[in-house]
């Protein structure tokens, strides 16, 4: 191991993290051109596995990228990496570009090869003083590509629309797009809870699917919470309850301030507190159910 006692997969080897290197030629550099996937890990037992499969294979499908595992292959490759590393919870960061590319041309060349990087890093938990006291976040104009659906690596203008929202003094933005309904967050989806029901934005090529609002979705409907997903907009933001920012790596962040001004009582919500409670409750039945297979 190197230094950092961190081991990475790069096209076929594990290496150390800082050994790591990749053609500047590569598409993924040149021009973006490559997707990615973030997949929790809990107890060294993948979480969620399948559904982030499939999304993954969604976007090597919607940009025409060759996949290059097999489901069997790209679960073996990842368990393989998180037994390598000592932390129970890990998330791992996996990415695939169109590979390389020697002469550059906006139009790639056929059958190219592609390149595959995955890392894994601890997970670790969301921080006393937000389970306490929530997040602030900011409304800013959607300034992305009308293929969010598409978890493309180009990130840079959820990079841009997250500075602003740390010059404007929050953690976090959420994003309303040209008919001013609400997207997402610049890396997490968006829920509100309004007189007792749950609501997020529905599916569209305006936002990413996320896992974890799927599984937010499934223990509503187990735990009988009411819900729907439907467009929302800024007045509905300004009503809510509760405002929630959901992720794979953070679960459920509770935002208790939006544009400078309380959300509910300004602190995290009884629904979220449940919720939180739930999500725990799944999670150790599927390391247990792992565990005893």
């Amino acid at each position: 191991m190197g230094k950092s006692g961190q081991i990475a997969y790069l096209n076929g080897d594990f290496i150390p993290i800082e050994k790591a290197q990749i053609s500047p030629q590569d598409r993924g550099f040149l021009f973006g051109d490559g997707v990615y996937e973030v997949i929790p890990v809990y107890s060294k037992r993948l979480f969620t596995f399948e559904p982030h499969l499939k999304r993954l294979k969604n976007s090597l499908a919607a940009t025409d990228i060759m996949n290059p595992l097999d489901d069997a292959g790209w679960r073996k490759l990842l368990q393989k990496l998180v037994d390598m590393h000592p932390w129970p919870d890990q998330f791992i960061y996996l990415q695939v570009t169109r590979g390389v590319q020697m002469q550059r041309d906006h139009l790639p060349a056929d059958n190219l090869t592609p390149t595959l990087y995955a890392y894994t890093n601890e997970l670790k938990p969301v921080s006393d003083d937000i389970q306490i006291h929530g997040i602030k976040a900011v409304t800013l104009d959607d300034l992305r590509w009308q293929h969010c659906d598409i978890k493309a690596i180009t990130l840079l203008p959820n990079i841009l629309m997250k500075m602003t929202a740390k010059q404007q003094g929050a953690d976090d933005a959420i994003l309303l797009d040209r008919g001013g309904f609400v997207t997402e967050g610049t890396s997490s989806n968006v829920f509100i809870v309004r007189d007792g029901q749950l609501q997020t934005p529905p599916q569209s090529t305006a936002l990413l699917s996320g896992i974890t609002r799927q599984v937010i979705l499934e223990l509503a409907e187990q735990h009988n919470m009411p819900f729907s997903e439907t467009p929302l907009t800024l007045p509905d933001l300004q009503a809510a309850d509760e405002i929630w920012l959901t992720s794979s790596t953070k679960y459920a962040l509770p935002v208790t301030q939006l544009n400078g001004q309380p959300v509910g009582n300004g602190q995290p919500g009884q629904a979220w507190q449940k919720m939180q409670q739930h999500f725990e409750n799944a999670k150790q039945a599927h390391i247990n159910k792992a565990l005893n297979q």
